[in-house]
């Protein structure tokens, strides 16, 4: 199972476990506080090229699917209970329709797809809650007032959404100048983790979209985190946000999943049996996945139609493709907390909050939980895809080697042809030798670069242990030991990250 599923699960059971406390969700809460880093570290991580590559096909998801689906939950909605208000199922559309960034991410670190299908899923998990929240806003006001204007909709929500995207702009450059005069890990990181607050609630009080604003600021400081930070301050983010990551999506899942209790009360205080709302609580569950699949096929085959001379894909792998990304719509966090906002006076209230838990449960319990087989049952590793990775790498490794040797050449040279460096200069040239015979002949070299690091690896497992005997018997201080072992550490992250 992956992590947001198997938490749920302990969620539900300490939920329904005698004994402990009905939880509350404050939907306000679990937007300030836990959605703003999540959406940094999503961000800043984000490959940048890949997102601005196939920007068209993610800002499709994240819009056309989730008004798309917004319009067909409701649809069904208001056939199977026409005595609740058109816009109650609008609402409960908007709700539901934007997969949760938290849980797609969770399951899809663990998962090895092509580029381009990771790419689609990373970028619209960022973006389409902006969508889904601010259609949210406008139904529940129609929900509450019984008026809806479609240009005054479509007017606030550019206006929304472009002003996200501009106090994000502002808030990332900004940053981006602040840190850069900082020195100091330990505050650059903390500054990075403050920036995503100061995005999110800047923007939320302007009245715009929090959550693009947010993403908008993780996005320039990702860009910039290679110039703008030391080596140092890079592998300490790295090791803060993945922990930081970890600790705020397991007390997610574990929240959504004793909210169980409360969702069971309403339902009693409610005089509603379950039997009164399986039917049109699994109808929106099937809606929701279906609708999203219709509308990936339908893009898929009109952009297959439009551009069938430059395609040279089977029509297998567009299925395989689209159905992978259909079944990687879970929903999460943002799904439930849309829920809980709503206002108590809101007609259909609890039988809302019953169909988005029974939404979350079903696609992170079910999809979640087969995504990994069904991608290696449709087999979309693309030989093409590794082939040119390991030949993208192989140059690039030359292209450094070969500017290093060349950097080593200007520092060591002296008058009279003399040099500074003789032994550097030889172990440099020594590397981009061995690179260009690399990148010319992989698979011959692949052996002997594995042994190679494997003995360098060895080495220094035994100075890692000579340190630390020296340590334990009282030859050398602490922090002398520390600091050695933090670079051997360093130098044999990169010996393994080139096995």
């Amino acid at each position: 199972m992956p992590p947001p599923a198997a938490l749920i699960v302990g969620g539900v059971v300490l939920a329904v476990t005698p004994g402990v406390p009905t939880i509350r969700i404050d939907p306000e809460m679990v937007m300030l506080i836990f959605l703003p880093p999540l959406l940094m570290s999503a961000a800043y991580f984000t490959v940048w090229h890949e997102f601005k590559k196939h920007f068209v096909e993610i800002a499709s998801l994240a819009l056309g699917a989730v008004v798309f689906t917004t319009l067909t939950v409701g649809v069904v909605f208001h056939l199977l209970l026409p005595q609740l208000p058109w816009a109650v199922g609008f609402s409960l559309g908007a709700i539901v329709s934007p997969p949760d960034a938290v849980a797609a991410g969770a399951v899809l670190e663990r998962l090895r797809l092509p580029t381009r299908i990771s790419a689609l899923l990373e970028g619209e998990s960022l973006v389409n809650d902006a969508s889904g929240l601010v259609l949210l806003r406008f139904a529940v006001a129609a929900a509450l007032t019984g008026s809806f204007s479609i240009p005054e909709a479509i007017g606030s929500f550019t206006l929304v959404t472009s002003g996200g995207v501009i106090v994000g702009l502002i808030v990332g450059w900004v940053g981006v100048w602040v840190v850069r005069r900082l020195r100091d890990s330990e505050l650059i990181i903390t500054a990075t983790l403050l920036l995503a607050a100061i995005s999110y609630t800047g923007a939320e009080r302007l009245g715009s979209s929090g959550v693009l604003s947010t993403v908008t600021t993780g996005l320039i400081l990702g860009f910039h985190q290679h110039e703008s930070f030391s080596a140092s301050t890079r592998v300490r983010a790295q090791a803060f946000w993945k922990a930081l990551v970890f600790l705020l999506e397991s007390l997610l899942f574990i929240l959504v999943g004793l909210s169980l209790r409360g969702v069971l009360d309403r339902i009693s205080e409610g005089g509603q049996g379950i039997g009164e709302v399986i039917i049109p609580i699994s109808a929106v569950v099937l809606t929701v996945i279906i609708a999203r699949f219709v509308w990936l096929l339908g893009t898929a085959t009109l952009k297959r139609v439009l551009l069938w001379r430059g395609s040279r894909r089977k029509r297998s792998s567009l299925f395989a493709t689209v159905t992978i990304i259909s079944w990687a719509g879970m929903r999460g966090v943002v799904t439930l907390t849309g829920a809980f906002s709503l206002p108590e006076q809101m007609p259909g209230r609890d039988l809302v909050l019953i169909a988005a838990f029974s939404v979350i449960i079903v696609t992170v319990l079910v999809q979640g939980s087969t995504l990994a087989p069904l991608a290696a049952l449709l087999d979309l590793t693309s030989p093409d895809e590794e082939q040119q990775l390991r030949e993208n790498e192989a140059s690039a490794w030359r292209r450094v080697a070969e500017a290093q040797y060349r950097a080593i050449q200007e520092c060591s040279r002296k008058e009279h042809g003399l040099q500074r460096h003789p032994r550097l200069l030889e172990q440099f040239k020594h590397r981009a030798e061995v690179a260009t015979q690399y990148e010319a002949d992989r698979d011959t070299h692949e052996s002997i670069k594995a042994d190679h690091f494997k003995a360098v690896i060895e080495a220094l497992q035994a100075g890692r242990a000579e340190i630390l005997r020296m340590h334990r018997a009282g030859e050398i201080h602490d922090r002398v030991m520390r600091d050695l072992e933090h670079e051997l550490d360093l130098q044999e992250i990169a010996a393994e990250n080139r096995l």
